[in-house]
């Protein structure tokens, strides 16, 4: 049983995936199985990656393929059947790690016998990164509740070591079919585990190509998906007998409809009072997100999205300076 299996899907990233693969070739944790799954790309992904699986014999890596194109959420899954290690890791193809980051977050998880480890990661534009920090815990309910309820911590998959053994025993699989918010798969994960450990350094380069702006505009489609898997996650959350969940499901929807606000789009923009406008009630009540946060959620749920825009012009501005450089 290797220690961890990273499962790395692609699919049309042929500038990003040669960087992404070099880092992972390079990890200082020599137990590692690496399982990238093609999932059809048309592009030259594929041959690129064979060229630097080649030049790296002594890893244990094998390309895995869809006959055709299935998603996100589908790739992942093919990635976790065929997975045999103690920790699973999911790297998307258009970031990259540190070369420590699987060594650290592995010795973590070991020394703390936590199911899940989780790091900070940096937010990587063209013209340079901003670390980004998460907070700290040791117990799944509360990293579950105020971290990725409350909306202080990122539940995305990539910068995590996640006990294997969570999957198996859940039967928690990826929404295959609905890519946009497949990432609260990792909240109904957390409803199995007891204990996480955190480690407190940048492992993990989120690399966003546009500065101007904190999230993309979402389609129909996307909007459908990020419901529908918002749907299941609170679902499965409001039946777990947890302890004053209804205030935290509240939080979530909350921190759900923020990217509205700061996708550069009006439209979208003014959606916000339609999504879950019971949650606006709470906004107050949120003392985990900064007070700039809840000003500025408070602004849109009483339809003063001039203030709003002005805001986010502000912040895009912020996301352009200041940067480390790469």
């Amino acid at each position: 049983m290797p220690e961890v299996s990273v499962i790395v899907p692609f699919y049309k990233v042929a500038p990003f995936i040669g960087r992404c693969a070099e880092a992972l070739m390079a990890q200082t944790l020599s137990d590692v199985e690496f399982l990238f799954v093609d999932d059809a790309s048309p592009d030259d992904s594929r041959r690129i990656l064979e060229e630097i699986l080649a030049a790296h014999p002594g890893r244990n890596a094998q390309i895995l393929t869809h006959p055709v194109n299935r998603g996100l959420p589908a790739a992942r899954n093919t990635g976790l059947d065929a997975a045999t290690g103690r920790y699973i890791c999911h790297i998307d193809s258009d970031d990259y790690p540190e070369p420590d980051m699987l060594e650290k977050l592995f010795r973590a998880a070991e020394a703390a016998r936590a199911d899940i480890a989780y790091s900070d990661f940096y937010l990587s534009f063209e013209s340079g990164e901003r670390y980004m920090t998460n907070p700290d815990f040791t117990r799944a309910e509360d990293l579950l509740k105020e971290g990725f309820l409350s909306g202080r911590c990122k539940f995305n998959v990539w910068n995590k070591l996640i006990l294997r053994d969570l999957y198996l025993r859940s039967g928690i699989r990826f929404p295959q079919g609905h890519a946009m918010g497949e990432d609260m798969t990792v909240i109904r994960l957390c409803l199995h585990a007891r204990t996480c450990v955190h480690v407190p350094e940048a492992l993990y380069h989120y690399v966003k190509l546009n500065a101007g702006a904190m999230s993309n505009t979402l389609s129909p489609r996307q909007q459908e998906d990020i419901r529908f898997n918002a749907a299941e996650t609170m679902d499965a959350v409001a039946s777990s007998g947890l302890s004053d969940i209804g205030r935290f499901l509240d939080f979530f929807k909350l921190s759900l409809k923020l990217p509205l606000l700061f996708s550069g789009d009006a439209a979208l923009m003014r959606q916000w009072p339609a999504w879950w406008p019971e949650a606006d009630r709470s906004i107050p009540d949120n003392q985990y997100l900064p007070a700039r946060t809840r000003r500025v959620m408070l602004w849109a749920s009483r339809g003063r999205f001039g203030r709003v825009r002005a805001y986010v012009r502000l912040v895009g501005l912020f996301y352009r300076i200041g940067f480390r450089k790469g």
